[in-house]
């Protein structure tokens, strides 16, 4: 029997959902808006039409907030239908480029280490992608989120 994944990209906008079966992205779903109001509505419909055996999600570097909501959302339904969750940081879908931080800051990683620091415009951005594939090694069974906040 074939079976579901759900990967969650919403560390910046567009928020990103895959839906995959048997690891092969079968749905792409594209959503604006703030994650409170979106990831909510967008399971509803999902749940309605899959069972879901997986859920996977970027955990950070990106918005605070969002990261704190896909994750209590994420955690939830995790516990409550006892589905697997886990995550891996952002850098795994944007081609290891820079992530907003605040301001005029920005997340990299360099040697598996995320620092914040500013760019010049030579560091080219790049928006998140879904993989075709989904590739578990990259994931984590520590699902906590991954702020990266800087001192204050």
């Amino acid at each position: 029997m074939p079976k579901i994944q759900v990967l969650v990209i919403s560390i910046a906008n567009p928020i990103l959902i895959g839906i995959y079966k048997d690891y092969e992205i079968i749905q792409t779903i594209k959503l604006d808006g703030k994650t409170t109001e979106v990831l909510p509505l967008a399971f509803e419909e999902i749940l309605k039409k899959h069972i879901i055996d997986e859920i996977y999600y970027v955990n950070g570097p990106g918005s605070y907030m969002a990261i704190k909501v896909a994750y209590v959302f994420l955690k939830s339904i995790s516990i409550i239908k006892n589905i697997p969750l886990k995550a891996c940081d952002g850098f795994e879908f944007n081609q290891n480029r820079p992530i907003k931080a605040l301001g005029k800051k920005y997340f990299i990683k360099q040697d598996n280490n995320i620092v914040i620091q500013s760019i010049d415009s030579s560091m080219m951005l790049k928006e998140f992608e879904l993989p075709k594939q989904l590739n578990i090694n990259k994931f984590s069974d520590d699902s906590l989120p991954n702020y990266q906040l800087p001192a204050v």
